[in-house]
């Protein structure tokens, strides 16, 4: 707060004060540790090589061709769910509303008003329970699934959130909630639809479907996966708003860590696909002109133009801008309120709903439904106006316009409980569709007086933040669009009656007002922009809309942050921000690295590998040999023979030519490397002080330090001597790799040769992607606790690494952008000396880390 001004320190204190977002509050909820990271970086170990010395440019090309086939159809797949989802909620929604209107217009006159309360209780309980049943199979179909789909696409495994059961429990839960009366949309979970449909459809397989399996051993990795995700997200956006550039910049923007010029293509043909195939059935199925292309998504905000009477009528100028950053201001306000009592229930379902049995979750949903019900009925009938009907705008013009599409603003006013000749005001807004309602806050003019509007905004407002967080599908974007669309119909009917600004554009002020409130709620800027001049299809808004959530992000940003992001806070998910603050290069990598590691050696035993396994939940172990600086190294020509890795003296070697000279090296030798250098030394020039010297070393096998095949994995019986020796570094090897090569029987006797090892393929290894088998479910009877496994060739002998010294801005910057999982801290004479994870880069730990500096100092 020291870079404002001091007449705005007061009232923001006082603001935050009410708000509750204090630094004590924020730092309740640290980030949990049994997150799975996701790893983009490539393995390229003999198996990889492998496959790229088999691979040439046809391909190549082939290669590249599937992956663009594939783009393709997880667009078509994305539009064929929201067209799902669209024709369910219009029907069921269109069912509900004939039957209640048929029985408000006859219990007028009969005053049986009560039993048309109850028909729509029964239709909004009963979808809104059968929403709340689909979660309880599939807890994480819950909320929108943008928050879990940004995690993803940070790098950061949530379970269960890319599997077939979710986009089922997903797609057919929210037509429910939809049609079930609640204040929710539908265009979020389109975007969670989409990220589920790119990640299963690459690789023709389902967790949920076990027994179809089809061979398709490509883009078996978190690299391609993470591709498929971000092109099938940004196709939800797409088929939501009929907007493929904004979903691509919202795929860009929300979630993805690292970007480059071939995605942003593929992603933007898919959105492409996605957003025709859903103009293409939608206006085929609702109009029957198939091939017309009227209908780009599922919400359409139609065309926003002046009356052709009023010729000074303009839709906005230079004057309005100012009114445009006042909405903006008070828009990230009542974002930052609707956030801050949101994370509130937040907090308390979390405490006293959660924990209890899956029961209290459906009956508090049903609760609110209730509510929501009997509170809509009763402002209809209480506090809504009659006015008169207007006349309709259009003649005998037999095409269609986009106000014709949007099912003419004029033909959904609603008359309930108002005499012939007029409408209710209030009803009109909630007894339609959202996406209608949000037409007529466009384009009707003079219908809505400023108290309607007002009382609709407040009970909108509270009703939509009580019932996003609980357990049914629920988007964000279309209930914050008609709350902020009635903020800026108010302001715009307030300018006319008591400024005279009678020739300003009310429908203008309305989309600012919904861009004002949503940036302030989700405080997206660049996505966000583009979506709404797509979903307006009027290019001279861009920058009236730039201003205003420009404005509304940076007010709510003072407060506290993003409704997406507080609830990725609050489920303690280790997301890594864009960059880190500049007080953070005050630390290195060895401040924040995890000095106690778990570590293999190149070749060891089985019972070793085992017991590393089951007593640790690491997923990667550092490839080490000991640097004993008690035992003698010898020289013999340019060969340095140390310990059990022999490396050739070069002159000059960059960092990846010295990981592939060693693991050259390490392949080239056999299984019991001590007992071969024996051999071959046995023929040279001084075989009697030789053959001394290999024997000493061999006598040192049951020293306290671990030997070539250790019988004991690192424990926590360790002393800190044994514990923090110093190491080698020659590579990483990740839990997975290991549990392969022992489910497969990947070994050698000590007997016997390396070369006698069973050799895997790329696809072998990544076969059980991305369900590996846990090492408590194998079957390891069949195989001798003595035996050998060679890690060397299925290692990463090249992975990033940095050294101690470096920064932690550096570090944070290397991390993200390469989608690392795991970060090897490695000093300058090749010894590893720590490991970073991503919660060794989480805001939180960082912030902890620095305190400790401080006080050091």
């Amino acid at each position: 707060m020291d870079s404002f001004p001091s007449w705005f320190s007061f009232p923001a204190f006082v603001l935050q004060t009410i708000l509750g977002e204090t630094h004590e509050e924020e730092d309740e909820i640290l980030p949990r540790k049994d997150y799975e990271s996701l790893d983009y970086d490539r393995c390229i170990n003999d198996p990889y090589l492998e496959i790229l010395e088999s691979m040439d440019n046809k391909k190549a090309q082939r290669y590249e061709a599937m992956k663009w086939v594939l783009v393709f159809a997880i667009g078509v797949c994305t539009g064929l769910v929201g067209l799902f989802v669209d024709f369910f909620v219009r029907l069921f929604t269109q069912l509900k509303f004939q039957v209640v209107q048929s029985s408000v217009e006859e219990c007028t006159e009969k005053g049986c008003l009560a039993l048309s309360l109850l028909e729509l209780l029964g239709f909004n309980l009963t979808f809104v329970f059968l929403a709340s049943l689909l979660v309880l199979i599939q807890p994480v179909a819950a909320g929108s699934g943008i928050p879990e789909i940004k995690c993803y696409l940070n790098g950061v495994k949530v379970p269960g959130v890319v599997r077939l059961r979710t986009v089922v429990c997903k797609a057919t839960g929210v037509l429910f909630s939809v049609a079930g009366g609640l204040f929710v949309g539908k265009e979020g979970p389109m975007i969670h639809s989409g990220a589920v449909v790119g990640a299963g459809l690459p690789q023709f397989q389902s967790i949920s479907l076990r027994k179809i399996q089809f061979n398709f051993p490509y883009f078996c990795s978190d690299r391609d996966k993470r591709d498929f995700v971000s092109a099938g997200a940004a196709a939800g956006v797409a088929a939501a708003f009929g907007a493929p550039i904004g979903g691509t910049l919202f795929s860009l923007e929300e979630g993805s860590s690292f970007w480059n010029q071939g995605l942003t293509w593929k992603v933007l043909f898919c959105s492409m696909a996605a957003t025709f195939t859903l103009n293409f059935f939608r206006s085929g199925i609702q109009f029957g002109s198939w091939g017309s292309f009227q209908l780009p998504g599922l919400l359409n905000f139609g065309e926003f133009k002046c009356s052709e009477s009023d010729k000074k009528c303009h839709l906005w100028t230079a004057v309005d801008l100012g009114f445009f950053i006042l909405m903006g201001i008070v828009g990230g306000l009542l974002g930052a309120t609707f956030n801050c009592l949101n994370k509130r229930l937040a907090k308390y379902r979390m405490r006293n709903v959660h924990p209890k049995p899956k029961l209290v979750r459906v009956l508090e949903s049903l609760l609110v439904s209730l509510t929501t019900t009997v509170m809509v009925f009763v402002a209809s009938m209480v506090l809504g106006e009659c006015r008169q009907i207007p006349s309709s705008r259009h003649g005998g013009n037999d095409t269609l316009s986009l106000q014709d599409i949007s099912e003419d603003v004029n033909s959904s006013i609603k008359t309930f409980f108002c005499p012939n000749e007029t409408y209710n005001d209030m009803a009109t807004l909630f007894f339609n569709p959202q996406e209608s309602a949000i037409l007529q806050l466009f384009h009707q003019d003079g219908t809505f007086s400023p108290v309607t509007l007002s009382l609709f905004f407040l009970l909108y407002f509270l009703l939509s933040c009580w019932t996003y967080g609980i357990s049914v599908p629920s988007g964000l974007f279309v209930p914050s669009l008609l709350c902020g669309a009635a903020f800026g119909r108010l302001v715009a009917n307030l300018l006319k009656s008591y400024i005279g600004l009678d020739h300003i554009y009310s429908g203008t002020f309305a989309l600012i007002g919904a861009a004002a409130f949503l940036g302030g709620v989700v405080r997206m800027t660049i996505s966000l922009t583009v979506i709404l001049i797509e979903s307006t299809n009027e290019i001279t808004y861009g920058l009236p809309i730039m201003i205003t959530l420009m404005v509304a992000k940076w007010t709510g940003d003072f407060f506290n942050k993003g409704i997406y992001d507080i609830h990725v806070n609050l489920r303690g998910v280790p997301l890594l921000e864009w960059e880190t603050g500049m007080e953070m290069d005050k630390l290195q990598a060895s401040d924040i690295m995890e000095p106690n590691l778990t570590y293999v050696y190149p070749h060891t035993r089985i019972q070793s590998l085992v017991s590393i396994l089951r007593t640790t939940v690491h997923h990667a172990f550092p490839v080490v040999t000991e640097n004993r600086g008690n035992e003698r190294e010898f020289m013999k020509g340019n060969q340095l023979i140390s310990n059990n890795i022999k490396f050739k003296k070069s002159s000059i070697l960059t960092r990846a030519g010295e990981q592939r000279k060693r693991s050259q090296s390490m392949k080239s030798y056999p299984s019991s490397e001590l007992r071969n250098m024996c051999d071959e030394h046995i023929a040279t020039e001084e075989p009697p002080e030789k053959e001394d010297l290999l024997q000493q070393m061999l006598e040192r096998r049951y020293t306290p330090y671990p030997n070539l095949y250790p019988d004991q994995s690192p424990s926590e019986e360790w002393t800190m001597e044994e514990r923090f020796r110093p190491l080698t570094f020659h590579g990483l090897i990740l839990r997975s790799q290991l549990v392969t090569l022992l489910d497969r029987g990947v070994c050698y006797s000590e007997s016997q040769s390396s070369a006698s090892q069973p050799r895997l393929s790329h696809a072998e290894m990544l076969e059980d992607y991305p369900c590996y088998p846990d090492i408590h479910d194998l079957d390891l009877t069949l195989l001798n606790p003595r035996m050998i496994v060679d890690v060397t060739p299925y290692m990463n002998p090249s992975p990033f690494t940095v050294s101690p010294n470096t920064h932690v801005s550096q570090v944070f910057n290397l991390f993200r952008t390469m989608g690392l999982r795991h970060l090897p801290v490695v000093n300058a004479v090749g010894e590893v000396v720590g490991i970073i994870t991503r919660h060794n880069l989480t805001h939180e730990f960082l912030q902890a880390r620095l305190r400790q500096h401080y006080q050091t100092i």
